[in-house]
């Protein structure tokens, strides 16, 4: 430890190293860090817990509200069914993100929670049993050799400040000797100065050169002591990190929904559905029953019947309100489902809003209608308000009585 000072200049060098007395204090502040340490990954651990909580939540709206926008839509067969299947997606990953959640908090949280309290005690003095032990360990092993550099520090200072003197004396007796103004006396004061400084110079150096031996004798067994106290604390902090590295390894494999056996079955029926998306089959079903490939009945030729020969009173004509025809269709199980499916779309489309460069109006359509069920003629002419009825006449009438109405066969009458 004499290498820690500069006898050339006596200037103390300053020094980081464990082995100066206090540096300690370093080793002893890590197991306070330890316990600091578990709070920290704990408060780390419930905060991505509650990103999981709130993206599991997040995921399950998201997937109610399109799963009714996508079954109100306009969108269907197939190529719907594969629209959906993203909205079952989100349902399965959401109750996975929240055992995510669920393995976070009741596993990793309460194991780290539970190691801290035995690992950490504390006094009712305050602080931990392990950090006090640990500090009274260092300042025992440290107290004897402490107490030698103390007088190692005394006894070099003694013998810098004898060596001060000693030159100063010399100095002043060089000078006196070129005075022609001092008498023998005052000459011989200097010169006996000289020598006393001479003889403290050599009392202070043997006794900085011994209290330093003594100190380097000291000085193994100071290591010594400081060496297996400071391996305690050592064992200490190996358990600490062992167990956040296996505490890590768990929130790992929690977090990692790609080895979950489950969580791989969700995406490759997903993707199962959505490659069983066919627009042949789409566009087939959409001609069948909403296209061409409707069934009709075309006007045909119909004896007159007596049931046909009556007025509309007037009571009649103010409950029709749906519009009315002599001509009718009649409409298969699947057409009427789908007829539903486009009432849905009419209200759909006015709660829907749609990107400012997209529509899917078809103004410009000439058989377009604005009956979404497909109930109207797409040859008809415009109609009339909702209280408006157009009826078309399968066969020449003249009315007999005033409130009686004629009619022309083939001809649309307008009834408000």
């Amino acid at each position: 430890m004499s290498g820690s000072y500069d006898d050339s200049v006596g200037v103390e060098v300053s020094s980081d190293s464990f082995w100066e007395v206090g540096n300690y204090k370093r080793t002893v502040k890590r197991i306070d860090d330890g316990h600091r340490l578990c709070n920290d990954l704990m408060n780390c651990i419930h905060e991505r817990a509650r990103i999981e909580k709130v993206y599991a939540q997040q995921l399950t709206e998201w997937a109610k509200r399109w799963k009714q926008l996508v079954e109100k839509g306009p969108q269907y067969g197939t190529v719907e069914r594969a629209w959906c299947a993203f909205m079952s997606e989100a349902e399965k990953v959401s109750e996975l993100h929240l055992e995510v959640k669920g393995s976070l908090m009741n596993e990793d949280f309460e194991k780290i929670k539970n190691w801290q309290k035995e690992a950490f005690h504390k006094q009712m003095m305050g602080g931990f049993k392990e950090t006090k032990e640990a500090e009274d360990g260092f300042r025992k092993a440290q107290k004897p050799w402490a107490k030698k550099l103390k007088e190692v520090e005394a006894a070099k200072k003694a013998y810098y400040a004898a060596c001060k003197e000693e030159k100063l004396a010399i100095s002043r007796e060089t000078n006196s000797k070129a005075d022609p103004a001092l008498n023998p006396e005052q000459l011989k004061k200097l010169q006996d100065k000289v020598e006393r400084s001479k003889q403290d110079v050599l009392k202070t150096k043997e006794k900085y050169e011994k209290s330093l031996k003594e100190l380097d004798n000291a000085t193994p067994q100071y290591m010594e002591n400081m060496e297996q106290v400071f391996e305690q604390c050592q064992q200490f902090e190996e358990k600490r990190l062992r167990f956040f590295r296996e505490v890590l390894l768990e929130v790992q494999k929690h977090l990692d929904l790609s080895n979950v056996a489950s969580y791989k079955n969700i995406y490759r029926e997903l993707e199962q559905n959505i490659k069983t998306a066919d627009a042949v089959e789409d566009l087939r079903w959409f001609r069948a029953n909403q296209g061409p490939g409707m069934s009709m009945n075309w006007p045909q030729f119909e004896e007159w019947s007596a049931d046909l020969n009556r007025t509309l009173s007037r009571r009649e004509k103010k409950k029709a309100s749906d519009g009315v025809t002599l001509t009718g269709i009649n409409q298969t199980g699947d057409q009427v489902s789908q007829s539903n499916k486009h009432s849905s779309v009419s209200s759909y489309e006015k709660n829907q809003s749609y990107p400012t460069d997209w529509s899917d109006e078809e103004s410009n359509n000439p058989f377009s209608s604005t009956d979404a069920n497909g109930d109207t003629n797409p040859f008809d002419e415009d109609t009339s308000p909702a209280m408006e009825v157009r009826v078309r006449a399968l066969y020449d009438y003249e009315g007999q009585e005033q409130d009686e109405l004629s009619f022309k066969a083939g001809k649309f009458t307008a009834f408000s």
